[in-house]
């Protein structure tokens, strides 16, 4: 079966974000593409090997969305100010495109290449970002991982309706990250 013309990788791509930033994360399958697309399933299978493959290739361009907000929100900053555009980069993007941001989560394989190529590049600019502060290796990746960790749990809590009390949550998360930097700057004081 030849593909239907019009429909490439990049429409099978289109589509499946539209499905996820719309519906979520597990409304992304064969079929909805498939069905989105006004396509039978089987025909989907000329761009995709299968489900692993759908999520895969939508987590990977996910991670780069993410990748180049990070980007964007840090250009010509540095420091203390590089750190807080990372905070609004990310929960921007989990605001944006939340679905995306979910199958990011659910992505088939942690060990694939493309994915952890993808993820690395993100760990890298993180610790670039922290090149003001005095940190080791070691020491820049447990503060990636707790930046990671906080923006996360910020952005999970934001999107299930999780913060009830009368507070600001901007408020609550500059307060929380200025704690990590000031720690940082106590560090390298």
């Amino acid at each position: 079966m030849s593909p239907r013309v019009g429909i490439d990788t990049g429409a099978v791509l289109r589509a499946a974000v539209e499905i996820a930033d719309g519906k979520g994360a597990e409304a992304v399958t064969v079929s909805s593409v498939a069905q989105y697309l006004g396509i039978r399933p089987p025909s989907l299978y000329n761009h995709v090997s299968g489900m692993d493959d759908l999520r895969k290739m939508v987590a990977a361009y996910a991670l780069q969305q993410l990748h180049d907000s990070i980007v964007a929100s840090g250009e010509g900053k540095r420091g203390e100010e590089a750190i807080r555009s990372f905070a609004d980069a990310y929960l921007g993007f989990v605001r944006e495109h939340p679905g995306l941001y979910e199958i990011v989560q659910l992505a088939p394989d942690p060990g694939d290449r493309e994915i952890g190529e993808a993820s690395g590049r993100i760990v890298d600019l993180i610790v670039s970002l922290l090149g003001d502060y005095d940190l080791s290796e070691e020491e820049a990746l447990h503060t990636v991982r707790g930046l990671r960790s906080l923006f996360h749990g910020f952005a999970s809590l934001e999107g299930q309706g999780g913060f009830g009390l009368p507070l600001d949550v901007k408020d609550s998360l500059d307060f929380n990250l200025s704690l990590i930097l000031k720690g940082l700057r106590g560090k390298t004081g």
